[in-house]
C-alpha cells in the first residue's frame, strides 16, 4: 500500500512538473507579441531589419514615441478615441439601464416583442449594416464627426448591454421597490436610488465590454472618418504606414500607444468582468 502511495505522489508531482512547463511555454507565446512589439517600438530600421530582430535594442529610441505623438498626430488620434469610446459607454449604460428596467420591472403592452428586437441586434453583424448607416449619416450630414462612431457603436452595443443587465436587474427583489413605493418615491426615484446602485457590477462589465468593441473597432471609424481631425486611433495608425515607410520605429511606437491602454484596462478588470458573469449567470 504505501510503496502504490508513493508511486501515486510520484506520477502526481511528474504530471504537475509537465503542465507547470506547458503552461510557462504557452504564457511565453502570448507574451512574446508584446514583447516584441515594445522592443520594436525602441528600434531603428537597421535592427528592425538586420541583425536584432527579437533582441533587446543596442539604442534605446524614445524619441520614436515622441514622433508618433507629434509628427504623427498620434496625440489627436489618441484623444479623440478617448472621446468616442468614453461617450459610448456613457450613452450605452444609460439606454440600456433604462431599457432593461422597462423591459424587466415595467407592465405593458408589446414588452416581449421589443425585449426581442432588442436581442435581435446579437444576430446582425456590426459590419453588414454600414452601407445603410453610411447613407442615413450623410443625409443628415453627420459624417465627419464623433457622432457618426459614437451612435453606431452605441447601437449595435445595446442589445448585449441589455442581455448583460437583465439578468442581475431581474434578481432585485421587487419587495425593495415595493417598499420605496410605499414610501413615497416615484418610478423615476425608485430607478435611480435603488436599482442602479444594486447594479455596479453590471455597469462595470457593460463598460468594459463597450470599451473593447469601441477602440479596437477600425471599419466604421475608416468609413464614415475621412477628416484627420476626428480620426480615431485604429484609423491614425494606417496613416502612419503611409507617411513613415522608410522609418518604421514610430509606427511601432503608435501600435504600443494603441494597444497597451486596452491591455491595462483588461488586466486591472479582467476579475471584475469574471465575477459579473458568473454572478449574473448564477443569478439568471
Amino acid at each position: 500500500m504505501k510503496s502504490d502511495a508513493g508511486k501515486n505522489k510520484k506520477q502526481s508531482s511528474a504530471g504537475k512538473k509537465v503542465l507547470m512547463v506547458i503552461l510557462i511555454l504557452w504564457s511565453v507565446i502570448q507574451l512574446f507579441p508584446l514583447y516584441w512589439m515594445l522592443t520594436f517600438s525602441l528600434k531603428d530600421n537597421s535592427e528592425i531589419f538586420g541583425d536584432n530582430i527579437i533582441g533587446l535594442p543596442k539604442n534605446w529610441i524614445w524619441k520614436n514615441y515622441t514622433t508618433a505623438l507629434t509628427k504623427g498626430n498620434v496625440g489627436r488620434y489618441f484623444l479623440n478615441s478617448i472621446i468616442v469610446t468614453g461617450c459610448t459607454i456613457l450613452l450605452t449604460t444609460i439606454i440600456a439601464m433604462m431599457a432593461t428596467y422597462a423591459l424587466t420591472r415595467m407592465l405593458w403592452r408589446g414588452r416581449r416583442t421589443m425585449n426581442n428586437l432588442f436581442m435581435l441586434g446579437l444576430t446582425i453583424p456590426i459590419h453588414a449594416a454600414i452601407l445603410p448607416i453610411f447613407i442615413i449619416l450623410r443625409e443628415l450630414g453627420m459624417t465627419n464627426s464623433y457622432q457618426a462612431l459614437i451612435i453606431p457603436y452605441s447601437g449595435f452595443a445595446l442589445a448585449m448591454a441589455i442581455m448583460i443587465s437583465s439578468s442581475f436587474m431581474e434578481a432585485i427583489p421587487k419587495e425593495l421597490e415595493e417598499a420605496a413605493c410605499i414610501d413615497g418615491c416615484s418610478v423615476y426615484g425608485i430607478f435611480g436610488r435603488i436599482i442602479l446602485p444594486l447594479m455596479k457590477p453590471a455597469l462595470s462589465t457593460i463598460a468594459i465590454f463597450v470599451f473593447l468593441q469601441a477602440w479596437n473597432e477600425l471599419m466604421f471609424a475608416t468609413i464614415f472618418i475621412s477628416d484627420s481631425k476626428y480620426r480615431t486611433l485604429t484609423v491614425g495608425i494606417q496613416t502612419l504606414s503611409g507617411s513613415y515607410t522608410t522609418d518604421w520605429g514610430p509606427i511601432g511606437a503608435a501600435l504600443v500607444i494603441a494597444t497597451f491602454p486596452t491591455l491595462l484596462v483588461y488586466c486591472f478588470m479582467s476579475s471584475r468582468i469574471q465575477e459579473s458573469l458568473v454572478m449574473g449567470a448564477i443569478k439568471g
